[in-house]
């Protein structure tokens, strides 16, 4: 029975142990802070190709390869390195045409249809509006978009990372004096991630020496973090 009394004071200890642990944990501040860092952007990458129609299979692919091997060609004059093109797509799809004859209904292939997709990097955006002007004359008829971005962002990204945890502290010791406590110091920092979005500008440089005239403008980096303080005693 002494044994069971003992058993008995040990729990109730831990139990009141975790209990305490537990209420001090709770003596926390949690805020969340936002940094953002804008700058323009110096890469554009775009999706561009050819696609082409037949009456084989053989003729529709041949076809769509000589043009293709005419644009990667004007590619090359234009300044664009090997290592800034890729085809990202070659698809050759059977043309399907509808019949009806004698009451009788059904489907045919009339041809085929060959697509090439190359995805370009663009490093020198002077020059965006000329390639993508270059590239169309030269047989490209397949535009699939236009993005902008940073060919290295590790340094905005680190900035826009510091603003956010400078921001969370701000809340976090607005909230502390407005509680009437003590700030202290940080338990747990996590990062909820961040993006890249377009910022309107009054003023944006624009590529107008170009046949096709192209608006950069800016790019923000965005970075989220959570951030869990303690209450100091």
């Amino acid at each position: 029975m002494r044994l069971s009394i003992s058993g008995l004071v040990i729990g109730a200890l831990l139990a009141f142990g975790s209990a305490a642990v537990a209420a001090e944990n709770m003596r926390q501040i949690v805020v969340s802070g936002e940094g953002q860092v804008a700058a323009a952007p110096d890469l554009a990458t775009i999706s561009l190709g050819v696609t082409q129609e037949a009456k084989t299979a053989a003729e529709a692919l041949d076809a769509v390869s000589n043009a293709t091997r005419g644009v990667l060609a004007r590619l090359k004059e234009l300044a664009i390195a090997d290592r800034d093109m890729q085809t990202s797509q070659l698809t050759l799809n059977p043309k399907w045409t509808y019949r009806k004859v004698n009451n009788r209904e059904y489907n045919e292939i009339t041809g085929y249809t060959a697509s090439n997709m190359v995805t370009v990097k663009v490093r020198d955006l002077g020059s965006l509006g000329t390639v993508l002007d270059g590239v169309v004359r030269s047989g490209a008829n397949n535009f699939n978009g236009l993005r902008f971005g940073f060919d290295d962002p590790q340094t905005l990204e680190d900035d826009a990372r510091k603003a956010a945890v400078k921001d969370a502290l701000r809340k976090a010791s607005q909230l502390a004096e407005a509680a009437g406590v003590t700030l202290g110091p940080i338990q747990n920092i996590s990062e909820s991630g961040g993006r890249a979005s377009p910022v309107a500008m009054a003023e944006s440089r624009m590529a107008m020496d170009s046949a096709v005239p192209i608006a950069e403008g800016e790019l923000s980096l965005t970075s989220r973090v959570s951030v869990v303080f303690s209450i100091a005693d």
